[in-house]
């Protein structure tokens, strides 16, 4: 299914798989996550009804109390306010119907919902009793501008010949006897009732809910640790298949050395290409004739050999120096053309001495030459600097019997240049530069 051992693993077909894995595990890992999330709302709604279902419960229980201290406050002073607020909650603000309807939510919490009905019930009960003391003094005070409900409320014949004083007496005792307390301990007992049923709903619902997340946070565990593992895998093979081979091809091409044929099938095939390509560009500079692409003199490349470099190099992973001798032409002149040849063969054979082998020198004119330093994008400026001034050390010494030589040099980084022409135009910038400031010395260029 890779492909043979000898041709190596298909990095395409092994990409393919493992993307395909990565998919289904990460759609797993997506699916459980949004379960996962779904059980954590779950507990979180469990958790939320039933401080709603508390509330209700004590809201019931508040609204009652609320009437209770309204009604005592109106027979005690006999102030209208107190039943107007009695009136007000009882028909208008309903915070005992609106308890009542918040537990009726559906059949799970049924249980909860019955024993806060009863408690209503003995709250609408326990009404009956405070109708009757409220008109006790309605009667007792002559009030006329009361609810239309109270008309409803028909007093004693025993209770309707009181006096006024009498009247609040009994009202008073009414709201205050041990029998209108324990109906309040009757809507209070109904209330506690209703809370241990919602205490029950919610501890089944946030169980069920927490063993339902425990799972689904099982199911991300194994998911994420597979995930995990995938990609591991598919650093590892992407590392083995593909990144190891190429930097050690990028090592190889630097050392001007053929590829290692080892990896995926399809670097292995790439790196049969290079190599062949490769063996015949060596086979092409071999077959170049010495005479024809070397200066006679001093055994550097010649005009036609610098020519052939400039389009084989990779200029984005190389220096360029042109270095020109100073004032040649009075060399010739004072010593004569033949210590001149021999100042020209000395400098090529310094410029040997310092830079490497694979670097190449170039004589482009008379006194005109030209260093390609490949591979070199990496090297630091320093580095030329040191050689610039060994070259300048070994030329300027006069033990050879030769007049000591000066040098102007321009300097440029092939990746500040863009394309071979520009190449030269910088570099031949850069050595006028040189020149401007007083020959013997070099000049990086800088834009």
């Amino acid at each position: 299914m890779f492909g043979n051992r000898e041709n190596g693993i298909s990095h395409r077909i092994v990409h393919l798989w493992l993307v395909i894995i990565i998919i289904i595990f990460s759609g797993t890992v997506i699916i459980a996550t949004f379960r996962l999330s779904n059980a954590f709302m779950r507990i979180t709604a469990a958790s939320q009804q039933n401080s709603d279902l508390q509330k209700a419960a004590h809201e019931l229980m508040n609204a009652s109390d609320y009437l209770t201290e309204q009604v005592q406050r109106f027979t005690l002073n006999g102030d209208i306010r107190f039943m107007n607020l009695y009136f007000e909650e009882a028909f208008e603000s309903k915070r005992r119907e609106e308890a009542l309807s918040k537990m009726d939510i559906d059949s799970s919490a049924d249980a909860a919902f019955g024993k806060l009905q009863e408690a209503m019930e003995s709250s609408v009960n326990l009404m009956e009793q405070e109708y009757y003391a409220m008109r006790l003094v309605v009667e007792a005070k002559g009030y006329t501008d009361y609810p239309e409900v109270l008309d409803d409320v028909t007093l004693s014949a025993e209770d309707a010949a009181l006096s006024p004083s009498e009247k609040i007496r009994r009202a008073t005792e009414l709201v205050l006897n041990d029998e209108y307390y324990e109906q309040k301990d009757k809507i209070r007992t109904g209330m506690q009732k209703s809370l241990i049923e919602v205490d029950k709903l919610a501890e089944t619902k946030v169980d069920s809910a927490i063993v339902s997340l425990k799972h689904e946070m099982g199911v991300v565990h194994v998911a994420i640790f597979m995930q995990a593992l995938i990609i591991f895998l598919t650093i590892w093979m992407t590392t083995r298949l593909a990144i190891n081979p190429v930097i050690d091809a990028v090592v190889q091409i630097k050392s001007d050395s053929p590829i290692t044929e080892k990896g995926s099938n399809e670097f292995r095939y790439l790196a049969r290409a290079y190599n062949k390509m490769y063996d015949k560009n060596k086979s092409s500079i071999e077959r170049l004739n010495f005479k024809a692409s070397h200066d006679e003199l001093t055994g550097a490349y010649n005009r036609a050999g610098y020519d052939f470099l400039l389009t084989s190099i990779d200029l984005n992973n190389a220096h360029m120096l042109l270095f020109d001798v100073d004032n040649f032409k009075t060399i010739n002149d004072t010593y004569g053309h033949e210590t001149g040849d021999k100042a020209l063969i000395k400098l090529v054979n310094v410029l040997k001495g310092v830079f490497r082998d694979d670097d190449c020198i170039c004589r482009i004119g008379g006194d005109e030459f030209v260093v390609f330093m490949v591979h070199s994008g990496s090297m630091q400026r320093r580095q030329i600097e040191s050689k610039m001034e060994q070259i300048n050390a070994e030329l300027e010494s006069a033990d050879d019997g030769l007049p000591p030589i000066t040098i102007s040099v321009g300097i440029v980084n092939g990746k500040d240049a863009g394309d071979a022409e520009n190449l030269f135009k910088k570099s031949d910038a850069a050595m006028y530069e040189s020149k401007k400031q007083g020959k013997n010395t070099y000049t990086f260029y800088s834009g």
